[in-house]
């Protein structure tokens, strides 16, 4: 039994040298820092929106009465087609028709007078010119000159004045000022109606304007073609063609916008002034700038950079952002074709710091 236990302790103090002896081996290298970068390039920025429109009429009018009186007629009713000049409705005002009345019979009155007057004077003239003298007295010449004279004022303002109540009585007929179609109307025959009373509106809707809110960022973007196309709910597989016609040259504060306008041809009546349409505007940068990943532009409270590697160590490199396109993000600032950018920027890598800078 001794020998055996002998045995065994020998066994057990070999192994234990024999494991003192193996040396123990330790990665002391640290792992290299891999960052992926890019080659900057120029490129020119295309890119197609769409936004939100409104369909408006090209002309619309809301007829009101210009004289206090009784509807006597209404000529057209909601929808109706209308041509320029036609008669809409009729005004019943008896006593602009008396008044009417009245300075016709002034006017015919002051002309009557200023005939007369004017031929006694004609009379005396041609009696002065005789070579008979003292025919006739140079103060009857004279007074029946100024009666004359005075007599011709008086029917000039009778004329005057009956012209004016001929417009009023005129008045008293609603015209379409444009041809169109009737949109409303708001008063039957009989009712009593005001200056400030809407009798109907007209639009003109066979030319529509297309109107849409274009973003600050957008406006000195547009494509040299001024022909674009548009959709509208109530024909969701269908697309309309747009000119663009003119701009309010002007950034509403409000919403940071230019209003652009477009001229739409609705002959065939398909569109509805008043609907909401989508536009697709074609974008075009007219000089080339620089496009990189979304990710390659790091974003804080203070600032907007990219990350350059210059000398082999990490530069901070402050940009402006522009459009967005699918392949990224279109930004300007102090940099050149062929600079080398991270491809992921991010606070964290220091202004200075070196890293192994792999081109993908």
């Amino acid at each position: 039994m001794r020998s055996f236990a002998f045995i065994s302790l020998v066994i057990t103090l070999a192994a234990c040298g024999n494991a003192a002896q193996q040396p123990e081996h330790k990665n002391d290298s640290a792992a290299a820092d891999t960052v992926p970068v890019f080659l900057l390039k120029q490129d020119t920025v295309k890119k197609t929106i769409e936004l939100p429109a409104e369909l408006i009429p090209y002309e619309t009018a809301e007829l009101f009465a210009k004289v206090q009186g009784f509807v006597r007629s209404m000529k057209v009713d909601l929808g109706d087609r209308v041509k320029k000049g036609q008669t809409l409705a009729v005004i019943e005002a008896p006593e602009i028709n008396s008044r009417l009345a009245e300075s016709e019979a002034a006017l015919q009155s002051a002309k009557a007078k200023w005939a007369s007057s004017r031929d006694n004077y004609e009379r005396l003239y041609r009696a002065s010119q005789a070579k008979t003298p003292g025919i006739v007295a140079p103060v009857d010449l004279e007074r029946s000159r100024n009666l004359m004279l005075a007599d011709s004022s008086t029917y000039i303002a009778a004329s005057k004045q009956s012209q004016s109540y001929k417009e009023v009585s005129g008045y008293l007929y609603i015209t379409a000022p444009f041809d169109g179609i009737i949109t409303a109307r708001k008063a039957d025959p009989g009712a009593l109606v005001g200056t400030n009373a809407m009798l109907l509106t007209v639009q003109n809707n066979r030319t529509l304007r297309l109107r849409a809110a274009v973003p600050e960022i957008y406006t000195a973007a547009a494509s040299p073609s001024k022909n674009i196309d548009f959709r509208v709910d109530a024909y969701p597989t269908q697309r309309f063609k747009a000119t663009l016609t003119r701009k309010s040259e002007t950034i509403d504060p409000g919403t940071r916008t230019e209003l652009w306008e477009f001229q739409v041809d609705n002959s065939d009546h398909l569109l509805k002034a008043g609907s909401f349409a989508y536009v697709k505007l074609p974008l075009e940068r007219g000089t080339t700038s620089f496009i990189v990943p979304f990710a390659a532009v790091a974003t804080t409270q203070e600032r907007k950079f990219v990350i350059r590697v210059h000398q082999g160590q990490a530069e901070w490199v402050d940009v402006r952002q522009g459009m967005t396109v699918d392949a990224g993000i279109e930004i300007f600032g102090n940099l050149s074709p062929g600079d080398t950018l991270l491809k992921k920027a991010t606070d964290e890598r220091k202004p200075g710091s070196p890293g192994l800078w792999t081109l993908k």
